[in-house]
C-alpha cells in the first residue's frame, strides 16, 4: 500500500529574532541526520507505552480548552495537553478550536460584541461569527466558554473563561512538579497560513513563549503539530523541538518526504485501522499518534460492540504510538489494562 502527501510550497515567514538558546550547529546537524537515527534520539520507542494526548483537555467533560478542561486531564493520567492555538488582535495565542468562536464561548450572548459579527474566509471557506482575531486578550478574558457538542452535557457552560498558551505552558510545569511526573503539551497551529496573511504570524510567539518557558530544546515535553507543511518546515529550521504532521483521512501520504521535516504523523484514526500505515512510518522513523478518539456510541465502529476500550486495545495491537482523547480516563484505563493483559 503507498500513501503520498502532496506539500505545499514553505511558508515564507518573517525571520525570528535570534533564540539564545538553539544553537545553529544543532540546526544544521539535525538537517543531515537519518530519519532512523532520529528515530533513536526520542522520536519513537517502542519500549514505551503509547502517550495518551488529551484531546483539547478533557473535553468529554469539560467544555474544551479551558484550564479546569486540562487540568481534569491530568488528573485523570494524561501524557500531554492538546491546545489549539489562534491569535488575538494584539498577538496574543489563546486555545480555541478555531477563529470563530461562535460556538465554543457566549460571544453570541453579548451584545457588547453584536457588531463584531462577520464574513471571514479560512483556507477557502466562507464563515460567519466572531472571530478572535478581531479581539483584543482583555475582550477575550471576558467571555466565558460554553460545550459546543449538543450531545454533551452543559452544566460548565459559562464558568471558565479562555486561556492563553502561557497560562497552560504555567498549568503543566505546576501539575509537573505537584505530582512528579512529566505532563507535556501538545499545541497545534491552527490555519498558520491564514493567520499570516492577517499579520498575525502564529510560530513567532509560540516559540517565544516555549523559550520562555525552557520548554525548547529536543528533550522537552513538546510536540508541535499542524495539518501545513510549509509552517513545520520552517519551524523545523528554527527549533529541534518535535514535529508532527496531521492528516486527513483522506490525505495521500509520501512518509520519507514528511520525515524530512517532522518526527510523527498525526493521522485520522480512519487511516491506520486495516493498512500498514503504522508499519510504513515506523519503517521512515516516525511516530504515529491517531485522532480523535471518543467515548459516545455514535463516534465507535459497529465491531466495538459501543465498547470504547475494545478500540483502544485494537490500535494498541496495532503498534500505535500515542492517542488522541476526549476521554482522557478511559484511555488511561484501557492502556493499563492492555499492557496488564500482556499484549
Amino acid at each position: 500500500m503507498k500513501f503520498l502527501l502532496a506539500l505545499p510550497l514553505p511558508l515564507h515567514l518573517p525571520a525570528l529574532p535570534r533564540l539564545a538558546s538553539l544553537a545553529l550547529a544543532f540546526v544544521c546537524a539535525l538537517a543531515v541526520t537519518s530519519p532512523a537515527a532520529r528515530g533513536q534520539n526520542g522520536r519513537m520507542s517502542t519500549a514505551q507505552p503509547p502517550i495518551v494526548i488529551a484531546h483539547r483537555g478533557a473535553s468529554g467533560y469539560r467544555p474544551e480548552h479551558t484550564l479546569e478542561a486540562y487540568r481534569l486531564a491530568i488528573e485523570m493520567g494524561a501524557d500531554f495537553i492538546e491546545p489549539d492555538l489562534v491569535a488575538t488582535r494584539d498577538g496574543h495565542l489563546v486555545a480555541r478550536h478555531e477563529p470563530n468562536i461562535t460556538l465554543t464561548t457566549d460571544v453570541a450572548q453579548r451584545p457588547e460584541f453584536a457588531a463584531r459579527r462577520t464574513t471571514k474566509t479560512i483556507d477557502g471557506q466562507q464563515e460567519t461569527g466572531w472571530f478572535t482575531t478581531d479581539f483584543t486578550l482583555a475582550e477575550l478574558r471576558t467571555l466565558r466558554a460554553v460545550q459546543p457538542r449538543e450531545y454533551r452535557s452543559k452544566q460548565y457552560d459559562g464558568q471558565f473563561g479562555v486561556p492563553t498558551l502561557e497560562e497552560i505552558i504555567g498549568l503543566a510545569q505546576r501539575e509537573s512538579r505537584a505530582r512528579g511526573r512529566t505532563i507535556g503539551i501538545y499545541p497545534e497551529t491552527k490555519h498558520p497560513a491564514w493567520h499570516r496573511a492577517e499579520g498575525l504570524a502564529l510560530e513567532p510567539p509560540l516559540l517565544e513563549a516555549l523559550e520562555r518557558a525552557g520548554w525548547n530544546r529536543r528533550e522537552s515535553p513538546v510536540y508541535v503539530q499542524s495539518f501545513e507543511a510549509g509552517n513545520l518546515q520552517w519551524l523545523r529550521t528554527r527549533t529541534p523541538l518535535r514535529l508532527v504532521q496531521l492528516l486527513p483521512a483522506d490525505a495521500v501520504v509520501d512518509f520519507a518526504a514528511i520525515a524530512a521535516y517532522a518526527d510523527a504523523v498525526g493521522p485520522d484514526k480512519q487511516l491506520v485501522a486495516g493498512t500498514r500505515f503504522i508499519e510504513l512510518a515506523h519503517a521512515a522513523g516516525l511516530a504515529v499518534h491517531a485522532w480523535t478518539f471518543r467515548n459516545e456510541p455514535l463516534h465507535l465502529a459497529e465491531r466495538y460492540a459501543g465498547d470504547p476500550k475494545a478500540e483502544y486495545a485494537e490500535y494498541f495491537a496495532l503498534g500505535i504510538d500515542g492517542v488522541f482523547s476526549d476521554f482522557t480516563d478511559t484511555a488511561v484505563a484501557a492502556r493499563a489494562e492492555f499492557s496488564a493483559a500482556g499484549k
